[in-house]
C-alpha cells in the first residue's frame, strides 16, 4: 500500500502517495479554482467537471483546461507542473443565468492558438457551442428545449469528426448533432431505425437537414455517461439501471452488456487498447469487463460510495519483455485482418503493438499490467493494477504486482469480435454573463454459468471477419435476452458506519433534484433483476477475482468529481471547486522553487 503523506490519521487529507513507480505529490501551487479560491458551496449544485485540450502553441505551453463550478465557466492556460497557476488571467469566464453548466469536451481536430470549439452542456437542456479563445459563442443547440428538456449528462466529440457531437440526457436518451445543422422550430418527429431489447434507434423526419440526426434510447432512467472506444467504433454506456451496453456505433448493434451488482452504473471508461471496460458506480465497486469475451473478468473494492469517476493510466499500462502466450500467436498481417485495423495508432496503443507480436515457438505468458483510477463521493482517490494473473489466470504466473485475492472463477466460451484499436485523441470568458433560454416550455444471449467451463481469458481470434459487428449497413439482429431493472441490495446496513454525511449507497435514486434518476421497482421488477445475478450479465461476488487497491487515500473534503491522467501528472477535482495536479514521481521538480508563495491556496484541499 501507499505510504502515508501529509499525516498519520486516517481523516486526514493526504498531500502524496507511493507506488511502485515512486511518489506522486500534490502541487499546491498549480491548483486551479475560481480566482478568490474561496471553497464554492456546492449544495444542489451540477458536478465539477473538467476538460483538457493542446492547441499546439509554438510556445511549448500549449495546454488549456477547462472548468464549471455552479454557474460559472473557467478557461485558463494550464501549466501543470511546470509553472504555478494565475488565477488573476482567466483567458475566458462565463457566468449563466437560470442554468447550469453540467458537462463540456472540446474538439481536438480543429484546435489552434486562435481558436477551440468547446462544447457545453446544461442542466436545463441546451447544448452550447463556444469558442473561449475568440470569446465566441457560435450556436445554440435544443435552444427551446423541444428536443429534450431533460439536463444533459454527458456530451462528447465524435472521434474524428470536425462537426458531428453526441448529448446523453438524464432521459436516457442520446442524439447525435451536426453544428451545421439547425435544431428547427418545431418538436422533431422520428422514424424508428433500429430496435432491439430495451434499445432503439430514430431517424429524424424532415424535409430538410435538421438536428437531431439520430435519437438513441437506452435502458430506463438517466443515461449518465457515455465514452467511445479508441478507434471510435464503438459506445459504451452506462445507464441508472445499472446496465453498461456496448453498442458499435455505426451499425447501432449491441455488441454487449453487463449488470452492476446493484443499483445504477455512473462513469464508464475504455483501456488503451479497446480490449477492457471498467465501470462504476452505486455499488461501491470498479468493475472489469472484456470487450472480446463480453463478461465480468474481475471486480474491485476499496470506496466506501458511489465511485463517481473511473480513468485508464495510459502512461504507466505497460507490457513488459517476454514472450506472449499461444492465444496471442498469430502474423501481424492475419492478426490486423481479423481486426479491420486502422493504418495510424498514436502512443496510448503502444502496448497493443506489443500485444499482436508472433512467438509461435514459445509460450512463456506475458508480462502485462493495466493501470486504472477511481474517485468517489467518499473523497477518496483509488488506484488499481490489472495483471496477468487476472487476465490469465490459467497460466503460470511471471509475477503478481497487486494485492489481489483471486477467488475460484469460471468462464463462458468466449464470444466477441476482436475490436478495431486505433486510437483516437479526444478531451478531455467574456466577462460578462451569458443568457441561455430557459422556457417552461445481439448478438449476446444471457446464458447463466454452466457447471463445468474452462476458467480462461483468452483472446479469440474471429473465425470469420466478415460477420464483424462494424458495418456500414444496419443489418437485422437477435435480440439479446436481458433484464432492465436495477437490483435493489439490502447491505445499507452492513455499510453505514463507513459512510458520512451525503455519502448514501444502499438505495438506488440519486441524490439529484432531477426526478427522472429516480426508479420506482415493484416486487416483480426486483425479482426480473434478481434472476440475472449469477448468470454472465452479474456473476456473484465469489466467481470472479475481487481486486484490492494498489492505493486508497483520501484526498478532499468534498466528493470527488474528475480524474484524469497527462503525460506528467494527474488531476482531480472536488465538488468544492478546486482542481488539484499531482505530480508524477520524478516530475515534481519541473515546478521553479521560486514560485511566488503569495499564490498558495486559502481553503485548498490539503
Amino acid at each position: 500500500m501507499a505510504a502515508e503523506g501529509g499525516g498519520k490519521e486516517m481523516n486526514e487529507i493526504k498531500t502524496q502517495f507511493t507506488t511502485r513507480e515512486g511518489v506522486y505529490k500534490l502541487l499546491t501551487h498549480s491548483e486551479y479554482s475560481r480566482p478568490n479560491r474561496v471553497p464554492f458551496n456546492s449544495q444542489g449544485s451540477n458536478p465539477v467537471k473538467v476538460s483538457f485540450v493542446n492547441v499546439n502553441d509554438q510556445s511549448g505551453n500549449g495546454d488549456r483546461i477547462c472548468f464549471n463550478v455552479g454557474r460559472e465557466l473557467y478557461f485558463y492556460i494550464y501549466k501543470g507542473v511546470r509553472k504555478a497557476a494565475d488565477l488573476s488571467k482567466p483567458i475566458d469566464k462565463r457566468i449563466y443565468k437560470g442554468t447550469q453548466p453540467t458537462c463540456h469536451d472540446f474538439n481536438p481536430l480543429t484546435a489552434t492558438a486562435e481558436s477551440v470549439s468547446l462544447l457545453v452542456g446544461f442542466s436545463a437542456g441546451q447544448v452550447q457551442l463556444i469558442d473561449p479563445i475568440k470569446k465566441e459563442t457560435s450556436k445554440l443547440f435544443n435552444e427551446e428545449r423541444l428536443i429534450d428538456k431533460s439536463r444533459v449528462t454527458c456530451v462528447r466529440w465524435v472521434p474524428g469528426s470536425e462537426s458531428l457531437f453526441l448529448v446523453a440526457h438524464s432521459s436516457g436518451s442520446m442524439y447525435l448533432y451536426n453544428v451545421e445543422n439547425t435544431c428547427g422550430t418545431t418538436a422533431p418527429h422520428y422514424q424508428l431505425l433500429k430496435q432491439g431489447e430495451n434499445y432503439a434507434v430514430h431517424t429524424c423526419k424532415s424535409k430538410s437537414a435538421r438536428n437531431p440526426l439520430l435519437r438513441w434510447t437506452v435502458g430506463e432512467g438517466a443515461l449518465n455517461e457515455f465514452a467511445f472506444s479508441p478507434d471510435g467504433k464503438f459506445l459504451a454506456c452506462a445507464s441508472q439501471d445499472g446496465f453498461l451496453r456496448v453498442f458499435g456505433f455505426d451499425a447501432a448493434e449491441l455488441h454487449g452488456t453487463m449488470k452492476s451488482y446493484f443499483g445504477g452504473l455512473l462513469c464508464v471508461c475504455w483501456s488503451p487498447d479497446g480490449r477492457y471496460i471498467v465501470a462504476g458506480g452505486e455499488d461501491d465497486l470498479v468493475t472489469v469487463w472484456s470487450f472480446l469475451d463480453c463478461r465480468v473478468i474481475a471486480r474491485g473494492h476499496g470506496h466506501k460510495s458511489w465511485v463517481s469517476v473511473v480513468a485508464f493510466d495510459h502512461c504507466t499500462t505497460s507490457v513488459e519483455d517476454g514472450d506472449l502466450p499461444a492465444e496471442f500467436s498469430g502474423s501481424d498481417e492475419d492478426f490486423h485482418e481479423q481486426n479491420h485495423f486502422s493504418a495510424g495508432r498514436d502512443r496510448a496503443n503502444s502496448s497493443h503493438s506489443r500485444l499482436s507480436k508472433r512467438n509461435s515457438t514459445d509460450s512463456r505468458p506475458v508480462s502485462v499490467t493495466y493501470r486504472f483510477g477511481s474517485v468517489g463521493q467518499d473523497t477518496q482517490l483509488c488506484l488499481w493494477d490489472l495483471t496477468e494473473d487476472i487476465l490469465f489466470p490459467h497460466l503460470p504466473l511471471s509475477r503478481t504486482r497487486t494485492h489481489t485475492n483471486v477467488m475460484s472463477a469460471t468462464s463462458p466460451p468466449a464470444t466477441g469480435q476482436t475490436p478495431t484499436l486505433s486510437t483516437t485523441t479526444g478531451s478531455g470568458g467574456t466577462n460578462g454573463k451569458d443568457n441561455l433560454s430557459n422556457s417552461s416550455t445481439s448478438g449476446n444471449p444471457t446464458n447463466s454459468l454452466p457447471g463445468t467451463l474452462p476458467r480462461s481469458n483468452s483472446l479469440p481470434h474471429s473465425s470469420n471477419p466478415a460477420n464483424s459487428i462494424i458495418d456500414s449497413a444496419f443489418i437485422a439482429t437477435s435480440v439479446s435476452k436481458f433484464a432492465t431493472l436495477s437490483l435493489h441490495d439490502s447491505r445499507k446496513e452492513r455499510h453505514e458506519k463507513d459512510h458520512k454525511r451525503n455519502h448514501s449507497m444502499g438505495h438506488i435514486s440519486s441524490k439529484s433534484s432531477d426526478k427522472l434518476n429516480q426508479l420506482s421497482l415493484s416486487k416483480t421488477a426486483k425479482a426480473d433483476a434478481a434472476k440475472t445475478l449469477g448468470t454472465t450479465l452479474c456473476p456473484r461476488m465469489e466467481e470472479v477475482p475481487l481486486l484490492e487497491p494498489l492505493v486508497c487515500k483520501k484526498i478532499a473534503h468534498e466528493r470527488l468529481t474528475v480524474l484524469i491522467f497527462l503525460e506528467d501528472c494527474l488531476v482531480t477535482a472536488c465538488q468544492e471547486g478546486f482542481v488539484c495536479t499531482w505530480a508524477r514521481p520524478g516530475k515534481v521538480g519541473l515546478l521553479s522553487s521560486q514560485n511566488n508563495p503569495a499564490n498558495s491556496p486559502s481553503g485548498t484541499v490539503v
